[in-house]
């Protein structure tokens, strides 16, 4: 496939990836994006599962019960940089949950990597664990329906948070509420959290959707995660009832009614489970990577990779995060935490943020930093790289400033070379061409001493109006890692160096260059 081609299919899909929520391309988004009325459950035209042997795991609790005590003095850390690795994990600890899984969704889509983590779901429910899910309204990718039949199953109860602009909303509605109530239509969950059992959980960039694990044939995310086991994690299942209760979470069955025969569980069940069960959805060697977790993870446990680590830090911002009528301005307890981290920085600080849209205060905290001697390193994405062109708009208008702050920045490449190390093997050898990468990291580095794995991004949505999340690791071993890995992305064949005389928008096509223009109509402070 030519590139003019990947990158059109990319231009096709922006306004569906678009987290920005800005009036320009809203009303393009409502027309063409969820509740659509296509349903993904076509007929079902043979029993794959007939062919499927699935292997039951060791169950979770007596795989943590090798760990002891020390789970309650201290908290295992492993950081999953692929998007391979991150779905597999994901996939195995719910096979070996055996009471709870508490999930927390920005983005959750009926998409290849969407529908296998529902039937994964949807088999730990039989058994009886209970599943709860918040995912937050504005891209929830199925219908009502869809959404209710989930929800009919015993063990698995779905709400959706501050359900103003899309689950059972039709156009002249979602309108209405953009056009009337503007903040509060604004005020969205980027939490992403996974907690099996009250025991083990993930945290970090990842949505659920075919881009964020590598999948996609098209264009995917540079990421990360960090797995956490142990005494942080009941920092993480509190914050999760705070939002399953809050009045913002509203259980789907009180946001729409379907007539019983348009929900038809039993029919979609069976088409989930026959669709994981394909071989051409569910690769054979990626089933039995799966199956080989549990080894796996001892092995990480013997070679370093999990580190045992004495403090973590989790922070949320509490839901309905500065909610109230004063305008678009505020912050939370994520925005709080990390001005205080930059401003005790001593002697270096390295950040990714695929979004890099900086105030005023953004601005003096970077150059303050630097005027007492801190090395500054801000890696964000390029124009090519970019899935989002009004937040690259924001950066762009504000590109020179920010270089006066003495920080070094950088811009992500779209054919990166560390995409062949953390990109999935098998799908590299199904393609005649390499999907572009963009960046989705939100991450930062402190004095290698201090790592940051979050939803955080560096940019007044994250910082006013979004709630979000973040793992602060304090810890040598963990962040030097993470240093590592972050000043790999920075290299030469990883991204540009933008310079006052420098910057890679050249690269993009004329179009994208073209359509990021265009976004100079909308006000920078409402990105």
């Amino acid at each position: 496939m030519a590139m003019y081609q990947v990158y059109n299919k990319i231009y096709a899909n922006l306004i569906k990836r678009n987290l920005y929520l800005i009036l320009f391309s809203y009303i393009s988004y409502m027309f063409i994006s969820c509740g659509s009325g296509e349903s993904p459950f076509p007929e079902i035209t043979e029993d794959y599962c007939a062919k499927v042997e699935h292997v039951s795991p060791q169950p979770l609790s007596s795989y943590m019960a090798e760990f002891g005590d020390r789970l309650d003095s201290s908290s295992a850390i492993l950081t999953l940089e692929e998007g391979d690795l991150a779905m597999i994990t994901r996939a195995w600890l719910t096979d070996a949950a055996e009471k709870s899984i508490d999930i927390q969704y920005f983005i959750f889509s009926t998409d290849n990597i969407g529908l296998i983590a529902i039937d994964y779901l949807l088999r730990a429910a039989d058994r009886g664990v209970k599943i709860r899910m918040v995912v937050d309204d504005i891209m929830v990718d199925a219908d009502a329906e869809d959404l209710l039949a989930l929800n009919s199953h015993p063990n698995l109860s779905i709400k959706i948070y501050n359900p103003m602009a899309n689950v059972g909303k039709n156009i002249p509605t979602k309108l209405y509420s953009l056009a009337t109530d503007f903040r509060d239509f604004n005020q969205r969950m980027h939490n992403k959290t996974f907690i099996v059992d009250g025991e083990v959980a993930i945290t970090g960039g990842r949505n659920i959707a075919d881009e964020y694990f590598d999948y996609d044939h098209t264009y995917n995310f540079r990421d990360r995660d960090v797995l956490l086991a142990g005494k942080v994690v009941p920092d993480l299942s509190s914050s999760f009832e705070d939002f399953w209760d809050h009045p913002l979470s509203v259980p789907v069955e009180d946001i729409v009614s379907v007539d019983e025969e348009k929900i038809n569980a039993a029919f979609k069940f069976e088409y989930i489970r026959q669709y994981a069960c394909a071989p051409q959805n569910f690769w054979p060697e990626v089933r039995q990577n799966i199956e080989k977790m549990p080894a796996t993870f001892r092995k990480f446990s013997e070679n370093g990779s999990v580190v045992w680590v004495d403090k973590v830090v989790f922070v949320s911002d509490e839901p309905g995060k500065n909610a109230g009528d004063d305008g678009l301005k505020g912050s939370g307890q994520s925005t709080r935490a990390l001005i205080s981290l930059i401003q005790q920085a001593k002697k270096s600080i390295s950040i990714q943020s695929p979004y890099l849209i900086t105030t005023e205060l953004g601005k003096e905290l970077i150059k303050k930093a630097v005027d007492r001697g801190v090395e500054v390193k801000i890696l964000t994405n390029s124009m090519s790289s970019t899935d989002n062109l009004e937040a690259f708009s924001g950066y762009r208008r504000d590109r020179d400033e920010l270089l006066a702050t003495g920080a070094d920045i950088y811009e992500f490449r779209p054919d990166s070379e560390v995409r062949f190390e953390i990109m999935t093997g098998a799908l590299q050898k199904t393609l005649d061409f390499q999907p572009i990468f963009g960046l989705h990291a939100k991450s930062m580095v402190i004095d290698k001493e201090i790592a940051v794995i979050g939803t955080f991004n560096l940019d007044p949505r994250s910082a006013n109006l979004n709630t979000e999340c973040v793992a602060i690791i304090y810890d040598h071993d963990i962040a030097e890692r993470l240093y590592q890995a972050m000043e790999t992305d920075f290299e030469t064949g990883n991204a540009w160096e933008v310079t006052p005389d420098f910057n890679p928008d050249q690269f993009a096509p004329w179009s994208k260059r073209f359509s990021v223009w265009t976004r100079n109509l909308v006000p920078k402070a409402i990105l």
